[in-house]
């Protein structure tokens, strides 16, 4: 058996030597050659899993480190058998600390309290579900925008047009698809009030980066269009702005290696299930006050210096995305 596996992955180096030939390669770097004889790749959002790379290889599973599957695609993995799975959920916690930075960040700017906002959430999922039940507890006034959630389920769920209009703040947790491409998009904009703040910790092609540019409205941004190549006027004009690291905990990461070796293990029969980086605490949910949660969440969250180094060095992103020193969950 033979797997390759994205060099920078956390926690997995060494986990599955005992029972199969593992070759490592960066990201970008996997070659039809690498994967031609492979039987499982372990990747994260770098590595585009399509023909160009898959056709005529041995492959039967492709595992994700990553909450996101646009860099896969799906329907030729469907037609040649190829099993596909994700990490859902993995940094859902850590995606929410770094929104509750932002926020914070932006209450001391501005001289608000969470019961003066209306928080507007498109795409309540893994993530957006955490946001809303913090932001809810905060005393936010909280919106929903999720189309495939309200088909499903009904409820209280509103036009992303009306989530536009009412809110003073819209954070985006969208999966990347065709219905989602360039969600952010001037017309968008156009509807939304002019001090309105957007903020993005999706998937960089969510958003339009030339109506960003003509946007009034204050911008928080972790994910970037044609990463790592990212636009140097959208990075100057952004009030936060990171290099797509909202999820990157260190329980983030661990939970998404445990979930891919756990798929691999249950795939091919390997006595890996139930395994866990022994170097990481998994964390435990637990409730803050808005006031605590201001004091503290520096500590573990600082975006002000995160937007400071990006600020400094555009040229590194991949750099300060891959070496980033993953954060603590605290709460």
């Amino acid at each position: 058996m033979k797997v390759v596996i994205d060099n920078a992955i956390p926690y997995i180096k060494g986990i599955l030597e005992p029972f199969a030939e593992v070759v490592y390669r960066p990201g970008k770097g996997f070659s039809h050659e690498d994967v031609a004889d492979a039987d499982a790749l372990i990747i994260r959002t770098r590595t585009r899993c399509d023909k160009a790379l898959l056709e005529g290889s041995k492959v039967k599973m492709i595992a994700t480190a990553t909450i996101g599957f646009d860099h896969i695609d799906l329907d030729y993995c469907r037609r040649h058998d190829i099993k596909v799975v994700t990490a859902a959920g993995c940094n859902a916690a850590g995606v929410l600390q770094w929104v509750a930075a932002a926020l914070a960040m932006l209450s001391a700017d501005e001289g608000w309290q969470p019961k003066d906002k209306t928080l507007g959430i498109v795409g309540v999922g893994n993530v957006g579900s955490l946001v809303e039940q913090y932001a809810r507890e905060w005393g936010f006034r909280v919106l929903r925008c999720d189309p495939p959630r309200q088909q499903r389920e009904g409820g209280d769920f509103l036009s992303l047009e009306e989530v536009a209009k009412q809110s003073d703040i819209i954070t985006f947790h969208t999966p990347l698809d065709p219905t989602t491409f360039h969600l952010i998009d001037k017309h968008l904009i156009s509807l939304m009030r002019p001090d309105a703040t957007i903020i993005n910790a999706s998937r960089g092609e969510v958003a339009s980066t030339e109506a960003l540019l003509s946007a009034p409205q204050r911008l928080c941004i972790d994910v970037w269009e044609q990463e790592p190549a990212i636009s140097r006027d959208l990075l100057a004009k952004a009030f936060i702005a990171t290099p797509h690291i909202a999820g990157y905990s260190a329980q983030g990461k661990a939970n998404a290696s445990a979930m891919v070796v756990e798929a691999l293990a249950k795939e091919f029969g390997l006595p890996l299930e139930g395994w866990y980086p022994a170097e990481v605490t998994p964390a435990r949910r637990q409730k803050i006050g808005w006031n605590e949660m201001c004091r503290t969440i520096a500590d573990y969250c600082d975006l002000s210096a995160e937007s400071t180094s990006l600020r400094h060095s555009p040229d590194n992103f991949e750099s300060l995305r891959n070496n980033y020193n993953y954060r603590e969950e605290y709460f």
